[in-house]
């Protein structure tokens, strides 16, 4: 029987914590996560471009964030939590949406799953740029031109976040 999770050491939203032998990290304030693959009617994917601390730099990311991160989104549903983070993180609301898959972000490191969504027929409806001085820059791309653009801000010296390869797999799939 697999033993339960004992902590090693804890933060305000995360865990370290040992079982079965392993040692994880764990987040304590949220119940998963969620990606959204958010292309406008021209095809142009909506990336964002933020300030990382762990990396000490920029990093090229799709809109993503937490489900039930506080208090007053106990219970949220992934989908209500894709439809916020992709409003706060970018402005843009979207007339469809389609879960695509869950996939582990990082199985030897955490228990964190991700949940893709994508988001079709968006529409300009707020500023965006995050919440709590997250300081996210918005920037739409065309799919015809996104591995070029990539590279180029790589050359910048951006970083880009892993789901950004899983969201250009998952539109070709």
């Amino acid at each position: 029987m697999p033993e339960r999770p004992s902590t090693i050491a804890s933060g305000r939203f995360l865990e370290f914590v040992q079982k079965d032998g392993w040692e994880f990290v764990t987040r304590s304030n949220a119940q998963g996560v969620v990606a959204i693959i958010a292309l406008t009617h021209d095809d142009q994917l909506v990336l964002i471009e933020q300030h990382r601390p762990p990396l000490g730099r920029m990093v090229i990311e799709i809109p993503a964030g937490l489900v039930g991160d506080d208090a007053e989104k106990t219970g949220e549903a992934d989908l209500e939590a894709a439809r916020r983070e992709l409003l706060e993180e970018t402005g843009y609301t979207a007339e469809g949406w389609r879960s695509l898959v869950t996939c582990a972000s990082s199985a030897g490191l955490t228990d964190e799953c991700i949940h893709f969504f994508r988001a079709e027929g968006l529409t300009k409806s707020a500023e965006g740029g995050g919440v709590d001085g997250e300081g996210i820059h918005v920037v739409l791309v065309a799919r015809s031109r996104i591995h070029a653009w990539i590279q180029e801000r790589i050359r910048e010296g951006l970083a880009v976040d892993a789901k950004v390869y899983s969201a250009l797999a998952l539109l070709d799939a």
